[in-house]
């Protein structure tokens, strides 16, 4: 446990000292909130969101490269440093590569897309663009790498199973694939509509993997472990500036990264129902969007006065602090409800 332990605390000071230059690097290329009338996914304005989140112009966007860079980097050295010194690496599939390979490939894929975007809408922002790129188009995107993604779980992890507590194991076969993809699409969606408070999406995810850590290291899978401690180290020391009032953002850089890396996780682990509630903020969050994106377009109105969730405790008087320590509250709730879940025979 020690190693894992020291993993993070290497992971949380090398992103610690590096975070302020890299700010500063933000500054220098522009990457900042720019002050426009937002548009919704029907390219109507967004009044509401633009009133309370219009103070937040000039902080720089695309804050989770930086974790997403160093995370891999330094987990490809802590992995070669178990080669090197001869230490065993348990996993509990077929392929110890193929497991890192899924990780990586989800964390850095789905970074690209999301920095693609933040470019996008910062630097080449049109009035017919949501939020950078078109959303179909986005969702395109998506779907496809997590396919990929969900492929490789099936055929090279051979995942194709659910356990759902008190009904057992659930065999879905090539349905798997299906199942897996549109787990990682939308949690990565869920995560990017979550970002909107400082320190919202980032302090719910924090809790949401020290609970998955838990898992893996109870059934002792090195890779996945030492992933987490690295990568709970970066969200720590990111979160650190992130908080109200927040120095730096997310952006859908680490959004779209984390959101899938985290869906990928609690698949690898074979928790998907734990998945779904100790990331019950994310999912709670997306829901509320989805309820409101559907009622806009069947039936020509909105059905909830704003979305998503922590928007409308805005509007009706809560302070920004106060929502984001209410959902971290919360999300420790889940963990607990969700850990007891993951651990039920």
């Amino acid at each position: 446990m020690a190693i894992y332990l020291f993993a993070t605390f290497v992971a949380f000071t090398v992103n610690f000292l590096l975070i302020i230059p890299f700010i500063n690097f933000l500054y220098r290329l522009k990457m900042q909130r720019q002050d426009q009338v937002t548009k919704d996914a029907f390219n109507k304005p967004t009044p509401i969101f633009d009133r309370f989140h219009h103070h937040k112009k000039g902080v720089p966007v695309g804050g989770g490269a930086l974790i997403v860079v160093t995370t891999v980097v330094l987990f490809a050295l802590f992995l070669s440093l178990f080669i090197i010194l001869r230490k065993p690496i348990q996993s509990n599939f077929p392929s110890l590569l193929g497991e890192a390979k899924i990780i990586i490939f989800t964390i850095v894929s789905f970074f690209l897309l999301g920095i693609y975007d933040d470019f996008k809408k910062i630097f080449f922002w049109q009035k017919h663009h949501f939020f950078g790129l078109r959303m179909r188009h986005k969702l395109i995107v998506e779907i496809v790498l997590a396919s990929v993604v969900a492929f490789w779980l099936f055929n090279d992890l051979k995942i194709d199973f659910v356990y759902v507590p008190f009904f057992g194991v659930i065999k879905l076969y090539y349905f798997y694939i299906i199942f897996a993809a549109f787990v990682i699409v939308a949690f990565a969606n869920a995560v990017n509509v979550t970002d909107g408070l400082d320190g919202l999406s980032s302090g719910v995810l924090m809790i949401a993997m020290a609970s998955f850590w838990t898992v893996a290291r109870s059934i002792l899978d090195v890779p996945t472990s030492l992933f987490i401690g690295v990568w709970l180290g970066g969200i720590i020391a990111f979160l650190y500036f992130n908080v109200y009032p927040a120095r730096i953002m997310l952006g859908d850089a680490g959004a779209l990264a984390f959101g899938a890396t985290f869906a990928v996780i609690g698949l690898i682990l074979g928790k998907p129902f734990s998945l779904l509630i100790i990331g019950g903020i994310f999912v709670i969050e997306i829901v509320s969007s989805f309820i409101q994106l559907m009622s806009k377009r069947f039936l020509k109105r909105p059905i909830l006065p704003v979305s998503p969730l922590h928007l409308w405790l805005q509007l009706i008087g809560w302070e920004e602090p106060k929502i984001v320590m209410r959902f971290w509250l919360v999300s420790v709730l889940l963990a607990i409800f969700g850990l007891m879940v993951a651990f039920m025979k």
